[in-house]
């Protein structure tokens, strides 16, 4: 149900640029809030790539789905949660954003905002209840990613300690056999090493 009308092409490309009064004016023509373009990206996938946090907002009071998942296995809720697109992700989980939903590579919200350094979003995806110790399709937790995929500066620190606090365990090993620990010693991430043996 891609979009075929230029109603449709008008909200997709309304929510994209964040043009929230034209966003407003299409759906009380009745367009629908989840109108799809050839790569199942609904509008609010769309506000959402861009960070368009009003776009956003008017189009989940409207009941956009938050879990609706494009041709890529992206969900506003996931994108959000991965990009560190914090406001974003604080509407899909006030908005029956699914906990469980998993990204193309097998993993949570949470991993990649690990990966990528978005202290916030962490705490932000732990307090929502997120499993921390999930696995995706690599064989990497959120912790692992931490470590492995991080430069260990300051916001992969607290992201560790973070999620050791709450409760991850240290002892899940990669598919190499390797846990986050190991990891953060063979790269020389002292501080990262620190909070994991404390």
């Amino acid at each position: 149900m891609s979009a075929t009308t230029s109603k449709e092409r008008q909200m997709l490309e309304a929510a994209a640029s964040g043009d929230v009064a034209i966003i407003q004016q299409l759906l009380k023509e009745g367009v629908n809030a989840d109108t799809l373009n050839d790569h199942r990206q609904t509008a609010l996938l769309l506000a959402t790539h861009n960070n368009q946090i009003e776009a956003a907002k008017v189009l989940i009071d409207a009941g956009a789905d938050v879990n609706a998942k494009d041709m890529i296995q992206d969900s506003p809720y996931l994108y959000a949660g991965a990009r560190g697109h914090l406001e974003i992700l604080k509407m899909t989980l006030s908005h029956g954003a699914d906990l469980k939903s998993i990204n193309r590579f097998g993993g949570t919200a949470l991993i990649p905002a690990s990966e990528r350094g978005h202290v916030e979003t962490v705490r932000t995806l732990i307090e929502a209840g997120v499993d921390v110790d999930h696995i995706n399709r690599l064989g990497w937790t959120a912790l692992i990613e931490a470590v492995i995929l991080s430069d260990g500066g300051p916001a992969h620190v607290q992201i560790v300690k973070l999620l050791k606090d709450s409760g991850a365990d240290l002892s899940i090993k990669d598919n190499d056999g390797v846990t986050a620990l190991q990891h953060a010693k063979k790269r020389g991430y002292t501080e990262i090493v620190a909070v994991l043996e404390k």
